[in-house]
């Protein structure tokens, strides 16, 4: 538009001098021109008069200089009203054409000022979102890439003053080791570099975190910009490492059932998730109260085993009080002792194992570079879970192994209840304490009364014999002194023990350290000791010395129980020897009180024996007839002597007495419990196999086996004999004999095996 007015006015203008210097219609024609032109391109008649005005007032410059500038004038002023014919212009439609124009000014007036004062009032709004924002903003040039403005947010998270932010540039923010890589990245699209995403920052103090930026180009001051607003989201970040490292931890915790499988996964894990030089698990044994390296990884893994006093060291105080401790400059730290130094390691933290508000020990970690305080909490946290987790184990194999050890005392019981035998017993028992116990070797010295020295019985475990040949004097070495004491020893290293005994020695000898032994009481008596051996140094806790005296007390109890038997049977074989005597003493009254029998009760009860053997019958009731065939006869005892030693027949009366013997024998022996067993034969050796024997009558298999067999006997031998009333039969009589009554006398079965083992 002011193109076109510039046009026309210089149009105008030209026409007007050329009129002016006689151009005439033609020069008039031109300024209508002029106007028609104004006319169709919507000019307003501010712009047209403004065009008059101004080519009049350059008439009027150029007629000041000429003759005649009056006349000039006066006719650059008449052709300036005929060409504002086209408008229809009058002196009224000027004033109310100037009036709109006024109205119209004052309108616009109005419309700028509310604009400005909304740009003003979006402007101070903005301004307080930008210097309010609690997150960190600036704006900065885009080409000089120089900080522009900043917010207070920005000035307290970095540390540098306004007028410091100011002086720098964006690339002032970035780590040195980034720049060269950012600076490519700008090279290749110099708008999209730091316009969005997550990117690395410095703060004052060098302290690097993780930004996440968002942006938008403007125009500040008049250059191009951008507005930038960052948010630290390092710490989201390590929350969402930890919740990470937690899940990780987590997972790989419970693919290991056993504490010893846990320990190692822990520490890898951990060194890998943290990027660790160094990691240790110091735990606190419960049986002396020492920290103990119990596994380490990285530069300290050759720490494993070590141990330290209770509460020494950085260690001691982490579990005292329960809190972490960092240090990022550890070689400073007077109390900061490592479990292996190492020069290369700048920063180290500990972090307490609390399960149950119960410590068990800490968790060391070290690195070259530093730890943050947000690194230590998320590592307080995964040690929560290994505190739970190796807890949990170790109730699991707490449990496991107190059920494994109520099976092994189970086993013992069985054994011992099982067997009289007691070396069999011990070797089952050792073989139990070596398992349960995990020592190297172990034994059992018995008490002998009469020598009072311990002698070996029972063991395991040793090298050479030079041990279960020693016998030990109650008075001699930590042996003797425990089973004195009635108190359990312990020696967790021999070689450094006082004891100077020769046993002692052997026991070096054979390469062990450790040594627990514990005395065998029982009923208040002292049996002997159970010993156990290790060749690595030994500190169980007070179940393992426990269950160690619950051992030694099941053994007492299998050696008392194994005495007592012994002795039980040895008054039982007296008892039965006495009984046997004392029947065999009955006998021989028996045969001296009837001289016609003198001899007979042991031949019959020998060859009574024989036969029962041979038809296959058990131990136990041999014994039986044994004791039955020598009191075979005891039932005479009650037949008077004038019927007894008659040298004739018997009268019919006699005889009914006679045949009461087998009567009188079951009342005398029935009521001898001991003797109860053996009335077979002294009862009913006189039936016979048809039912016409005596005293009852019995027939067939209703007689019993041991009366049958000795029956078959006792007719062979009364035949074989000589007595007074008549000579002994020749054998084939007597056997014919016998074959006769098979089936009668005799049952036919006994009868068969007698003659085999007669002929």
């Amino acid at each position: 538009m002011r193109q076109l007015q510039d046009k026309l006015l210089k149009d105008y203008t030209d026409a007007l001098e050329a009129y002016l210097q006689g151009g005439g219609e033609a020069a008039l024609d031109c300024a209508y021109e002029v106007g028609r032109m104004a006319v169709e391109n919507r000019l307003g008649v501010l712009d047209v008069t403004r065009i008059h005005q101004d080519a009049l007032e350059a008439i009027v410059k150029r007629s000041s200089e000429q003759p005649g500038g009056t006349w000039r004038v006066k006719l650059a002023s008449d052709v300036l009203n005929e060409a504002l014919g086209p408008f229809e212009m009058t002196q009224r439609g000027y004033l109310e054409a100037l009036e709109q124009l006024r109205q119209f000014n004052r309108e616009l007036e109005r419309k700028v000022n509310e604009r400005t004062q909304e740009l003003q009032a979006a402007e101070a709004k903005y301004r307080s979102l930008f210097e309010n924002n609690p997150l960190p903003m600036w704006v900065y040039d885009l080409e000089t890439l120089a900080f522009l403005a900043v917010n207070d947010a920005a000035i307290q998270h970095y540390g540098y003053s306004r007028e410091e932010f100011l002086s720098m540039t964006i690339e002032d923010l970035y780590p040195g080791e980034d720049l060269p890589g950012l600076q490519d990245e700008r090279a290749a699209d110099p708008d999209g570099i730091g316009k969005a995403g997550l990117l690395r920052h410095r703060k004052k103090d060098g302290t690097l975190f993780i930004a996440e930026i968002q942006s938008h180009d403007i125009t500040f001051e008049g250059r191009p910009s951008r507005l930038v607003l960052a948010n630290d989201i390092t710490e989201r970040l390590q929350r969402e490492r930890e919740l990470e490292a937690i899940a990780a931890m987590s997972t790989a915790l419970r693919a290991v059932p056993t504490r010893r499988e846990m320990l190692p996964v822990i520490l890898d894990q951990l060194l890998d998730l943290l990027k660790l030089d160094a990691a240790a698990l110091a735990m606190v044994d419960p049986s002396s109260g020492d920290i103990v390296i119990e596994l380490a990884r990285g530069v300290w893994a050759a720490s494993t085993g070590m141990r330290f006093p209770t509460g020494e060291g950085v260690s001691g105080q982490v579990i005292a009080t329960g809190q972490p401790y960092l240090n990022n400059n550890v070689r400073e730290d007077p109390q900061y002792i490592p479990p292996v130094y190492s020069a290369d390691l700048k920063a180290a933290a500990c972090v307490p194992l609390i399960p149950h508000q119960q410590p068990i020990g800490a968790l060391w970690v070290a690195r070259d570079s530093n730890f943050t305080t947000a690194e230590v909490r998320s590592l307080t946290s995964v040690g929560d879970i290994i505190a739970s987790a190796i807890h949990r184990a170790a109730l699991h194999e707490r449990t496991e192994l107190r059920l494994q050890r109520i099976a092994a005392l189970h086993t013992i019981d069985t054994a011992i209840n099982s067997s009289l035998d007691l070396r069999l017993t011990l070797n089952i028992f050792i073989e139990q304490v070596i398992k349960q116990l995990a020592v190297d070797a172990a034994d059992v010295l018995l008490l002998n009364p009469h020598t009072l020295r311990l002698e070996y019985r029972a063991g395991t475990g040793f090298r050479n014999n030079a041990i279960t040949r020693y016998q030990l004097r109650l008075d001699e070495g930590l042996t003797g002194r425990a089973v004195l004491d009635r108190k359990t020893i312990r020696v967790p290293n021999l070689s450094a023990s006082e004891d100077a005994s020769p046993r002692t020695g052997l026991l070096v000898d054979e390469g062990f350290t450790s040594y627990y032994g514990a005395p065998l009481i029982s009923k208040g008596q002292v049996k002997g000791i159970l010993e156990t051996f290790s060749r690595q140094q030994l500190n169980p806790d007070t179940e393992w010395v426990d269950f160690l005296e619950t051992l030694a007390g099941q053994a007492a109890i299998a050696i008392d129980d194994a005495a007592l038997f012994d002795n039980l049977q040895r008054s039982n074989l007296e008892l039965k020897l006495a009984y046997d005597a004392t029947i065999e003493g009955w006998s021989r009254a028996l045969d001296l009180r009837d001289k016609e029998t003198e001899g007979h009760t042991q031949r019959v009860t020998n060859m009574t024996v024989q036969l029962a053997r041979a038809m296959g019958l058990s131990d136990q009731e041999i014994v039986q007839i044994h004791r039955g065939a020598l009191l075979h006869d005891i039932g005479k005892m009650g037949i008077p002597d004038n019927i007894l030693l008659k040298p004739g027949p018997l009268t019919d009366e006699e005889w009914e007495i006679m045949r009461k013997h087998p009567t009188y024998a079951y009342e005398m022996l029935s009521p001898i419990a001991y003797l109860r067993p053996a009335l077979d034969i002294p009862y009913c050796h006189h039936e016979k196999w048809d039912g016409t024997g005596y005293p009852r009558g019995l027939k067939g298999e209703q007689i019993p086996m041991a009366a049958r067999i000795f029956a078959v006997v006792d007719v062979w031998d009364a035949l074989s004999s000589d007595r007074p009333y008549r000579p002994a039969l020749p054998k084939e009589e007597v056997l014919a004999y016998i074959r006769e009554q098979s089936g009668k006398h005799f049952d036919p079965r006994v009868v068969e095996a007698f003659l085999q083992a007669v002929e």
